[in-house]
């Protein structure tokens, strides 16, 4: 294993990225990167994992201990954890990708254990690529952050959980929706029974928000596509309809106006009513 000051990185992922962007191509590259120090002590790089065709992305921070000796993201406690709040949530945890702002476990030795370590902005950045370019190839209808770090990755550093969890904020840039909440190990981290017991049902409620969102945008999705059926078969009964309809909208509008263009999303967007 390499001590970090025998590493030379060139603190970005850009130069390992791949010319396609497509999940496993992306996770081959990954596990080459040498954008950061991190891999100078590492096991392995912890790509993200899950359906190509998730509606719904889970952010974290960094693999643990035991994600960095398997390979996956959320095997260890934490990713237990999550796993027993989908569950009572109503989400499948295996129709929903899962990966981290950071690829690489920075710990800390102390003795045979291996400690977390809170990886900083400079690691982070330089991280980015990985799951910018997660992001757009699966393209989630909804991002999750889990803690504090994922936050303020994609929503800014003046980002706060803890005044902002649970709150759906839409029009991203990142993606039609975005939820954060607490990251499954603050709560094993708490200091008593009742304090977990207090941060678990905190946790469990933001889920709850998360499934509400996803079954909205499910149902958007259903009504989207009824509508383009409807589309559709006006189209085949009344050939020409349309391209009239244009022609009239085009005709009324005033000369010189521009075409009405979409607005281009903010990062944070706007908080969801």
């Amino acid at each position: 294993m390499a001590t970090q000051n025998q590493c030379e990185t060139p603190w970005t992922a850009v130069p390992f990225m791949p010319e396609r962007l497509s999940l496993p191509q992306l996770r081959d590259a990954a596990a080459t990167c040498r954008g950061c120090d991190l891999y100078c002590n590492a096991t392995q790089t912890v790509f993200g994992e899950g359906p190509r065709t998730a509606s719904v992305m889970f952010v974290g921070e960094q693999p643990g201990d035991q994600e960095d000796k398997a390979g996956k993201p959320f095997v260890g406690p934490s990713g237990q954890l999550l796993d027993d709040a989908l569950v009572e949530a109503g989400i499948e945890r295996s129709e929903v990708y899962v990966t981290n702002a950071v690829k690489h476990f920075k710990f800390e030795p102390r003795g045979k254990r291996r400690i977390h370590s809170k990886p900083n902005s400079r690691e982070i950045e330089a991280c980015r690529p990985w799951l910018e370019a997660e992001i757009a190839t699966v393209r989630p209808k909804l991002i999750v952050c889990l803690g504090a770090t994922a936050s303020q990755a994609l929503m800014g550093k003046d980002f706060r959980i803890t005044k902002e969890h649970g709150r759906v904020f839409r029009e991203t840039e990142w993606a039609p929706a975005v939820v954060a909440t607490s990251h499954p190990s603050a709560i094993l981290r708490a200091p008593d029974p009742e304090a977990r017991h207090r941060a678990y049902g905190q946790f469990l409620d933001d889920l709850r928000v998360v499934r509400a969102e996803m079954a909205r945008v499910t149902r958007e999705q259903a009504d989207a596509s009824a509508e383009r059926k409807k589309m559709q078969v006006r189209r085949e009964m009344h050939p020409g309809t349309e391209d009239r309809a244009g022609a009239a909208a085009e005709k009324a509008r005033p000369n010189g106006a521009a075409p009405i263009r979409r607005r281009k999303n903010s990062k944070v967007g706007r908080q969801a009513e």
